[in-house]
Order: structure tokens, then sequence, then C-alpha cells
């Protein structure tokens, strides 16, 4: 099995005890050394998957408190949803392109050396995986890495808006259909360049590797939008 897969199983073991509860002390996790001995892993590939469940939404953390089930509901439901109906991937993305580059210059200023080793194996990650729903839970935790290490909380509120949004509307799932292996690969690639900038503390350089990968992204997801507006007027 590869560690990618093996971690992706992870994700899912640790999502299963979460859900039933089996692990939780008053909606709060164990800490990172307790979790690691019952699930006989390494902290590394603990925090991997722990990554991949917050971005998902299952988990949140705090500082000096711990990780707790259920996250804050702020972001969900009502005005997001009706929002959710009524945006198009151009719309995200214009949004993603004033907001990404700008947590990114931050999290090159700001990000601790704890946080710059989880997005360093995010990065691996997202290079390793050839599975496109893996590979999508691993690209949204390294792009919440960031945000989160920007260190601003209302930029990483906007920044979970616009994650939920994108995650209710009804073309969400164009991403992960439009993942091919090459464009995997080439967005893996442009994960380490990023991440190779944040962890220079380079600012600018940053801004503009996540601007380049942004439009990429946008070019990929609007083809496959139009691919398949084309076959649903076809009849399929």
């Amino acid at each position: 099995m590869s560690v990618a897969r093996w971690e992706d199983e992870l994700a899912a073991r640790l999502a299963r005890a979460i859900t039933a509860g089996d692990i939780l002390t008053d909606g709060r996790l164990p800490s990172e050394r307790e979790l690691s001995t019952r699930f006989d892993v390494s902290r590394a590939r603990l925090r991997i998957a722990l990554d991949a469940l917050e971005a998902g939404g299952l988990i949140y953390r705090r500082q000096g408190k711990g990780t707790f089930a259920a996250p804050p509901t702020v972001t969900s439901g009502g005005r997001l949803d009706r929002l959710a109906r009524e945006v198009t991937p151009q719309d995200i993305m214009e949004v993603r392109l004033e907001i990404e580059p700008a947590l990114a210059a931050l999290a090159a200023s700001r990000a601790t050396d704890e946080e710059l080793d989880r997005l360093r194996q995010l990065t691996d990650a997202t290079r390793d995986l050839k599975d496109r729903a893996a590979y999508e839970r691993a690209d949204e935790a390294f792009h919440y890495r960031i945000a989160v290490a920007s260190r601003n909380p209302l930029f990483l509120q906007v920044y979970d808006s616009i994650r939920t949004v994108r995650k209710l509307a009804s073309w969400g799932m164009v991403r992960e259909e439009s993942h091919s292996p090459e464009v995997m690969t080439r967005f893996g690639d442009q994960h380490a360049r990023l991440f190779d900038t944040i962890a220079a503390r380079d600012m600018a350089g940053a801004a503009g590797e996540m601007e380049r990968h942004l439009m990429d992204v946008h070019r990929v997801v609007t083809r496959g939008v139009h691919r398949i507006g084309a076959l649903a007027r076809d009849g399929g």
C-alpha cells in the first residue's frame, strides 16, 4: 500500500472514531501523542490526517486548548447555502485570486517552524497521490494550512466562507472530475514551488506562485465545466 493511500485510510479511521464518539471526551480529541499511540502511527502521519479532517470540516483546533469535533457553525447553512446556489466558478476564482495570494504572503512572513513542517508534509502528499478524491482532500488541507499560517483570524474566516461555498455549490464536484493524473502531477509541482517560497520567507514570491497556481486551477475547472455542460446539452 502506498504511503498516500495509507494516510488516506488513517483519515477515514479517525473520522469514523470521531463520528462514533469513541475517542472524544466532552467533544475533545486526545492529544497527538495519545492518538499516535492508539492508532500506531507516527505523529507526522497523524498530523497529515488531522489536517485533512480539519480542512474537511470534521474537527477544529484551538491554540492552547486542543482539537475538537464539530466545527463552529458560523460559516454553514442559511446565507451561504443560498449563496452557493448563485455563484459560478468564475465568481469563486475572482475572490480566491484576491485572497489567497495575500494569505500565502502572510504565511511566508508568519508561519512557525511546526507549521512549515506540516505544510511540507502536505506538499509531499499532494505530489504522491494518484486517486482523485484523496488528492482533493490533500489539496484542500494544503490550502487551508496556508490560510491558518497567515495568523489573521478575519482572513481565515473569509477563506473558510469561500471554502464552504465551494463545497456546497452544485458544480463543486467538477474540480475532482477535472483532476487527471497529469493535472494532479502539475498541481503538485506547483504546490512544491509555492511551499519553497513560503519556507524561504519570500512574501512576494509566495504571492506570485499562489496566483500562478490559481490561474492554472481556474483554466482546468473552466474546461471541466464547459465539457460537462456540453455533455448535458447533448444528452450525455
